[in-house]
Order: structure tokens, then C-alpha cells, then sequence
């Protein structure tokens, strides 16, 4: 059994399991339309593949690849019967995200040698920022850290309020000024908190809004630049997070933001009430940015580590 099997639990893979439901059935149903009634994968299976991967969220150019590593697989093999082409799926969508994934990126740790480690959480309302931020500190909290949150998406009420709840919930500390505030402000102030505090792990919350990309460029620059004046190897991670459930709309905002900032991880939520899962493959195969989190309910420990094949296992299991 290895390292992750151990960390990736029964329970935790029941929740997977269970999230992925819509998505699997979706996906599932698109693949077996796409082969009804063929014997051998020919050029008609491909081109169907080929609409049901899409229709299913996958996206164009992910499909594309898909598409191609099959067709490669029928090549080499001397004979390849659609009832083997979910193995190939599986094998292969499994196989391209091999490049998207972190190896360390195995559960809720930080490097021992980056203290406080700091992440700036970026993306826009609505996509379950807030929340995630809340159950990442729960999962940090849980697994020993003494962790910080700090109120920088300060252009709207409720995401300052959101959080101050969460930090409550939690059981966590909260560094927040005013409604209005210079986000770089709250960030500065919850960096010389951490320090003073003794912190492990500090999240902070901005960039809650999709305005035009230089402003928001600006506005995470200075953050970092005010963030590196106390920590100058800090921040040490930029993590997006998207909304499954809106499919192609999320890759959009993941070109916005990997435009405006060097994002290092995503966290991809609420794809327990959707069957657009698909566009996970997409985003981890056209931005090569390691997906760390998934969301997959709304209970505090319904945030798992992403892991490839248990996320491909759990899309394939009949």
C-alpha cells in the first residue's frame, strides 16, 4: 500500500466516490452511447469518443490529446474491442494528468523549512472561496498547525464577514481592517501577526472580483510586494480556486488569473452537485497547474486532496 493509499482513507474515498456521482453518471452514459452496437474501435468510435468526451465537459483541446493517445493504443495493439476502451480511457486520461500533478502535494503539510507559510487564496465570488479557505485552515488546524487567516477580499462585506464566521467555526484567528480597505494593507498586517504569533500556516483571502486584467494584476502584485518586504521568499502559494459545476466558464477565469498572477495550485469545488467533473481533466491538462483540493459537499471535511487515480478510479467505477 503506499504513502497516499494510507492518508486516502475508506471514508475519504467513499466521499469521493459519492460526489463524483453525477459526473460519473454523465460521463458514463455520453462513452456508452458513443460505442452501442461496435465491436472494434474504429474511426465512427473515435469520432463519437470524441462528442461524448466534449459534451461532457472535457473540453476541446484535452479531448483532442484523449483522442490521440487512443488512437495510438489501437495502433500499437493488434486488436482492441470497445469493451476494453474504458481501461484505455482510464489508463490514459490517468496518464495525461501525470504532468499536471505535484507528487508533493499528498495531504494537508507544509515544508518544514517555510514558516509561516503563506498562501494567498485568488478567485472570484460566488465560486466557493470563502468556504474553502475556511476548510483548508479546519484541515491545517486538524493536522497540528497553528494557522491564520487574514481578510484581504475586502471590497465586499460579506466575504469579511463570511470569514470572520469561519474563523470562529474553526476555532482560528482573524486579521481584518474596514470594509474598503487596501488589501495590501490586511496582508502586511497579517504577516507581522503570524510572525508575532508564532503562526505555521497563514491564508489569505483577496481578489474576490474579475475586473479588467491589469487592475487585477496590479492589486495581487502589491500584495506579494508588501507580503516579500517581511517574508522575502513569501508568498509560497498562490492557489486558485474555480467552480466546477459552471464546466468551461471556469477555464475562462483560469486564463484570467494564470494571466494576472503566477497561480501554483487550484482547488476545483462543488463538484458533488454537477456533471461537469470533466472540466477537472481540462484545467489540469491545458493550465499544467497541479489541482491540490477538490470540493465535493458542503460538510467542513468534504475538501479532499486531489489525487489522479483515485479522482479517474472514482470517474470509472461502475
Amino acid at each position: 500500500m503506499s504513502f497516499f493509499k494510507k492518508l486516502f482513507g475508506i471514508k475519504e474515498k467513499e466521499t469521493l466516490d459519492e460526489g463524483l456521482n453525477k459526473t460519473k453518471e454523465g460521463f458514463f452514459a455520453k462513452i456508452t452511447k458513443a460505442i452501442a452496437g461496435k465491436s472494434t474501435i474504429d474511426d465512427e468510435v473515435l469520432d463519437n469518443l470524441e462528442e461524448a468526451l466534449i459534451g461532457a465537459d472535457v473540453g476541446t483541446d484535452t479531448t483532442l490529446n484523449i483522442i490521440e493517445r487512443i488512437q495510438k493504443r489501437v495502433q500499437q495493439d493488434k486488436y482492441v474491442g470497445t469493451s476494453e476502451l474504458n481501461r484505455l480511457l482510464q489508463q490514459e486520461i490517468e496518464a495525461m494528468l501525470v504532468d499536471a500533478a505535484d507528487p508533493t502535494y499528498k495531504n494537508f503539510e507544509i515544508p518544514a523549512d517555510k514558516k509561516p507559510y503563506i498562501i494567498l487564496v485568488v478567485g472570484v465570488n460566488g465560486v466557493g472561496k470563502t468556504t474553502t479557505i475556511g476548510k483548508l485552515a479546519h484541515n491545517y488546524k486538524k493536522a497540528g498547525y497553528n494557522v491564520l487567516l487574514g481578510a484581504a477580499d475586502t471590497f465586499r462585506a460579506a466575504a469579511v464577514d463570511q470569514l470572520t464566521i469561519w474563523s470562529e467555526r474553526v476555532g482560528v484567528p482573524i486579521v481584518k481592517q474596514a470594509m474598503g480597505s487596501d488589501p495590501s494593507a490586511v496582508a502586511f498586517d497579517t504577516v507581522k501577526s503570524a510572525l508575532s504569533k508564532g503562526s505555521d500556516v497563514v491564508i489569505i483571502d483577496t481578489a474576490g472580483r474579475l475586473h479588467n486584467k491589469a487592475h487585477l494584476m496590479d492589486e495581487l502584485s502589491k500584495i506579494k510586494r508588501v507580503i516579500k518586504k517581511i517574508l522575502p521568499d513569501a508568498p509560497h502559494e498562490v492557489m486558485l480556486v474555480l467552480d466546477g459545476s459552471t464546466g468551461q466558464n471556469a477555464l475562462e477565469q483560469a486564463k484570467h488569473f494564470t494571466t494576472a498572477t503566477d497561480v501554483s495550485s487550484l482547488t476545483i469545488t462543488k463538484l458533488d452537485g454537477t456533471a461537469k467533473g470533466g472540466v477537472v481533466l481540462a484545467i489540469a491538462h491545458q493550465f499544467k497547474i497541479p489541482v491540490k483540493f477538490i470540493g465535493v459537499g458542503e460538510k467542513i471535511n468534504d475538501l479532499l486532496v486531489f489525487d489522479k487515480h483515485e479522482f479517474v478510479d472514482s470517474l470509472f467505477k461502475l
